[in-house]
């Protein structure tokens, strides 16, 4: 059985750029009811903090709809099963790349599994073309990212806006969740695992960040460690 996943390579594209996938759809015609959800932010769980005490027991028969606790830190984004051109959309939604500062998180993000001549097994890039990462140090469950500070510097956290669009080629919306991080920003996951860029690739197709300290790797399409 051949993969879903087969890279393209453009004319007179540098040998070691990344190569786009071509994706089968996951439904006959995409679309966001049809194969996309709707996700919630989980916040960061400071384990030190203890639990709320349960609500008390109503006796009223009547169904009663609790609102969402102020500062609750939750809101919803929407994971869409088709890119962003398929959506309308050009350019980055705000997105950067290497070492540049993420000033503002984007309206939306792409996640797109391809092949490179580096790494000839499914690993996911931005819309940038930028290889995106996991850190052996963060948990999946729960989804937890233990980056910050300045080693978020150095392996800038996928983030996005609150409210905006996830749009995937080659990835199963199930895959895709997002927590809060420790600095209040929200950042994507996959397979349960957080997601990065790394500072030390300057453009399209570097993998730079491969194996770093024997804790950084390629993330796969479930969240797997993309290795050869």
């Amino acid at each position: 059985m051949t993969s879903f996943l087969s890279g393209l390579l453009s004319p007179g594209a540098a040998k070691h750029r990344a190569t786009v996938a071509t994706v089968l759809a996951v439904c006959g015609v995409v679309s966001l009811t049809a194969c996309g959800k709707t996700i919630q932010i989980g916040d960061r769980k400071d384990p030190s903090t203890p639990a709320p005490a349960p609500a008390p027991a109503t006796s009223s028969a009547l169904p009663t709809t609790a609102a969402p606790a102020q500062g609750a830190g939750n809101s919803a984004l929407q994971v869409v099963d088709s890119t962003a051109r398929d959506a309308g959309l050009n350019g980055t939604g705000g997105t950067v790349v290497g070492a540049a500062v993420q000033e503002t998180p984007p309206k939306w993000v792409q996640l797109s599994a391809v092949t490179s001549p580096q790494l000839p097994v499914a690993h996911l890039i931005n819309i940038n073309q930028a290889a995106l990462y996991r850190f052996d140090g963060d948990t999946a469950a729960p989804s937890q990212s233990n980056c910050n500070d300045a080693c978020a510097s150095k392996w800038p956290p996928v983030i996005i806006k609150e409210g905006g669009n996830v749009y995937l080629a080659g990835v199963n919306p199930k895959e895709v969740g997002a927590i809060r991080r420790q600095d209040g920003q929200v950042q994507v996951t996959v397979g349960g695992w957080p997601v990065y860029r790394f500072s030390g690739d300057a453009g399209a197709g570097d993998l730079n960040g491969q194996g770093v300290d024997g804790k950084w790797f390629a993330v796969g399409p479930t969240g797997q460690k993309a290795v050869r």
